[in-house]
């Protein structure tokens, strides 16, 4: 660990960038700046960030808040303190100090702990939802009124949507007795909180993210109330509008659905855990051992943000955050060592898009997967493994074609960080993620796994920054032996042990030189984790109404049989309606509802086809990313084009070319289970293995020949013909006919030699 006493360790990552070039740059996923805005109402928003970050961990970790402790309930425990506090903030008015900032943290944290303790910690599942969703709005609405309003009068109406978005969570945590003994009954009450809780859902999702998806959940929802009024076979027999409401409004089958379910738990957790990391310098570690790796050669720039961009995908799910994080420091590295700004935008854009496919933590769409198909996360990590090194290396491969076909050298040596100096000084940032990964395949829930890596990053965190105040060296050993052996502990003792640790290392904290700020930035990685949940969550209950019409309604069987009529003369065909229906509904809303929409009406009837569910639910989830890179509206693309200064469809388009594979491992997977390793009929033992091996080894010549093919370089400069035949190698490979295969190595064959051939012989003069 780092000699220095003076520095805490958990510090806002600038990721290698210089904090006096950096430019404060809009969050294109909801287009808001960062902070929660001026004066005492943004300092509120903060603290409301927090508590429902606090929240969130409580119900997560699920911590027994009526467990007795020498005789008294933690619940009594944390009233007092709330008591105790409250007398310190009267104290401090009348001593005429300081106190507005104590009373503004005391509201959120006062309510937090009466939310947890009525059912004693253990939220029930129904009002752990609900609640989630309500403190969505609360944070969402106070944003829309810090950042986007013009005036007091639509900063007042922002704030009110907030607050009646939070009270209708609180309505059903206060009548959640009768509401379960009344099931399917809705009252007058009823029905007025439903109703305004979509309308609030949908005005928030509007404002955050665009009209597309408040549009078609609309659609959708219209086609409930109206449907029974359409032509055969489109009609349905017709619902009244308490019907509707009880439907998506209550219960678990509407906004509250299970993508709602998963926000609240496993999202939410890898939100914060990546936050975590990210504040105690993992973003600076990627970048220095990416530069150290791969700075120095061939186009070296381009495939450190290739590399870098993986690495954030281990603990980062959304691509977007990657390009804004990374893509401030690679995009301009890129730049100024030669390569076209919308080429360098490309790459970071498809670089970052491939951290939702890479494991061990993957985009929120893989823990609502898991959920929706009922298998283990580790299942969709293996499905994804694969697919995901093909990718990276279709990218990988591109730039290196790029600095070839350009002349692009890489970065001097003894300008760049050394990778083994990184990881000697920051190797122990990576053990929450080895403890994640191994719990993950080793059986264990993502909501237990997540809950003992983020529980493990913070220890790690405030630990290390105490620890730095620790002079000799053996004591400081002796230190994390401890702390080491303290947090095995909570395998036997459960989560409690955890809680306590992390409590005595705040206060210590609080007391040593620097902790105070480590301390600090805890409590802004709680905040930024709520900040940065809410596009996800409020996608995930919005695109619920879209669930909630599919199993009200059986409105997925219309266009399921048209897919099955198509099917049935050709699969092949029915694969490419359901990738242009991704592609279509990604170019106007996120990747989670896309993959739930697409998934509901799709893999159902790609199953019927033959194809494994767990090969039809990730070829959806592909295309869905892949949308965010398809112009017109390529969500990442233009996430980039700020930092490059360049148009969002030239970067899309470069972005394209790029991620070509992402385009052909899907179709392979399909024809050929085992390239994401999934069991084939007739196949164990040695034979799998050898036909696995054969599809990745016909992947990567295939993914080979698509970029030679896009960028126009192999050896040297490629001829438009051997550029075209490189192409029908390729699609051959791709394409699962007979003797096709046979077509495309020879193909493959004829154009690689020809090409090396002539390579040579144009050396030889020179």
């Amino acid at each position: 660990m780092s000699e220095d006493k003076h520095k805490p360790l958990a510090v806002p990552d600038t990721g290698g960038v210089p904090v006096e070039t950096q430019q404060p740059i809009v969050d294109p996923e909801h287009g808001l700046p960062p902070g929660f805005g001026p004066g005492w109402p943004g300092r509120l928003l903060f603290w409301i960030a927090v508590a429902f970050s606090l929240f969130q961990i409580a119900t997560a970790f699920n911590i027994p808040l009526d467990h007795r402790f020498a005789g008294i309930d933690i619940i009594d425990l944390l009233r007092a303190t709330i008591a105790l506090w409250l007398v310190a903030i009267v104290v401090q008015a009348a001593r005429g100090k300081p106190w507005a900032e104590m009373l503004l943290a005391w509201i959120p944290m006062a309510v937090v702990v009466e939310l947890l303790a009525r059912f004693g910690g253990s939220v029930p599942n129904q009002i752990l939802r609900t609640l989630h969703v309500g403190l969505l709005c609360l944070v969402a609405g106070g944003l829309l009124a810090q950042h986007k309003s013009q005036s007091r009068a639509s900063a007042a109406l922002a704030w009110t949507l907030a607050i009646a978005g939070f009270a209708i969570g609180l309505y059903h945590w206060f009548f959640y007795e009768d509401l379960v003994a009344r099931a399917g009954e809705v009252t007058q009450a009823d029905l007025v909180v439903g109703i305004a809780a979509i309308a609030i859902l949908f005005l928030i999702c509007w404002r955050f993210m665009g009209p597309a998806l408040p549009i078609v959940a609309g659609l959708f929802l219209a086609y409930c109330l109206f449907g029974n009024y359409l032509p055969s076979p489109m009609n349905h027999r017709g619902y009244s509008l308490e019907q509707v409401i009880e439907h998506m409004s209550f219960g678990t089958e509407g906004i509250y659905a299970t993508p709602t379910g998963v926000s609240a738990t496993f999202i939410f957790l890898f939100i914060l855990f990546g936050s975590f990391l990210e504040r105690a310098g993992m973003i600076q570690l990627f970048t220095d051992v990416a530069m150290g790796l791969f700075g120095s050669a061939r186009g070296g720039p381009a495939k450190v943000a290739v590399f870098s961009s993986a690495l954030m995908g281990t603990i980062s799910g959304s691509g977007v955050a990657n390009v804004v994080s990374t893509g401030q420091f690679t995009i301009p590295l890129m730049k100024r060592f030669g390569y076209r700004a919308a080429f360098a935008g490309g790459v970071e854009a498809t670089a970052s898009m491939g951290g939702q496919i890479m494991p061990p933590v993957m985009g929120a769409v893989a823990f609502i997967m898991a959920e929706t198909i009922d298998v283990p996360y580790a299942a969709v990590v293996q499905a994804a493994i694969v697919p995901a090194v093909l990718y990276y290396t279709a990218a990988f491969l591109a730039v290196h074609l790029e600095a070839g076909k350009r002349g692009l050298v890489g970065m001097p040596r003894s300008a760049l960080p050394s990778a083994g100096k990184a990881l000697s000084e920051k190797w122990f940032l990576i053990l929450p993620l080895a403890v994640l990964v191994y719990l993950l395949f080793a059986g264990y829930t993502p909501l237990f796994s997540g809950s003992v890596g983020l529980a493990l990053t913070v220890v790690l965190i405030l630990g290390g920054s105490f620890a730095l105040g620790i002079g000799p060296i053996a004591v400081r050993v002796l230190f994390w032996v401890g702390l080491g052996l303290l947090c095995g502990l909570f395998f036997w003792y459960g989560i409690l042990v955890i809680v306590a640790m992390v409590a005595a290392l705040i206060l210590v904290n609080l007391f040593s030189k620097g902790g105070a700020e480590t301390v600090a930035a805890c409590r802004e990685a709680l905040a930024d984790g709520a900040r940065q949940a809410i596009p996800v969550g409020v996608a995930c209950a919005v695109v619920g109404i879209v669930i909630g019409t599919m199993t009200l309604t059986g409105v997925g069987t219309i266009f399921g049989n048209a897919v099955v009529a198509v099917g049935r003369d050709s699969l092949f065909l029915a694969l490419i309606l359901t990738m242009i229906v991704s592609l279509i509904l990604g170019m106007g809303i996120p990747t989670i509802p896309n993959y739930i929409i697409t998934s509901s009406l799709a893999a159902p009837i790609l199953l019927k086809l033959g194809v494994p569910l767990i090969v039809s639910h990730m070829f959806v989830f592909y295309f869905g990313i892949m949308a965010d890179l398809t112009p017109p509206v390529a969500l990442a693309a233009f996430a980039a084009a700020p930092i490059a200064k360049e148009s969002g469809f030239k970067i899309g388009f470069q972005a394209l070319k790029i991620a070509m594979a992402g385009f052909v491992i899907p179709f392979m997977a399909i024809y050929d289970p085992a390239l994401m390793l999934q069991p084939v009929q007739g196949l164990s033992g040695f034979a799998y293995t050898s036909a696995a091996a054969y599809i990745i080894a016909k992947a990567l010549l295939a993914i080979f020949l698509w970029g030679t093919a896009t960028i126009g370089f192999m050896k040297r400069d490629m001829a438009v013909w051997e550029r075209v035949l490189a192409a029908a190698a390729a699609g051959s490979l791709v394409m699962a006919l007979p003797a096709t295969d046979e077509i495309g190595f020879a193909l493959a064959a004829l154009v690689i030699g020809q090409h090396l051939w002539r390579a040579r012989g144009a050396a030889a003069p020179a």
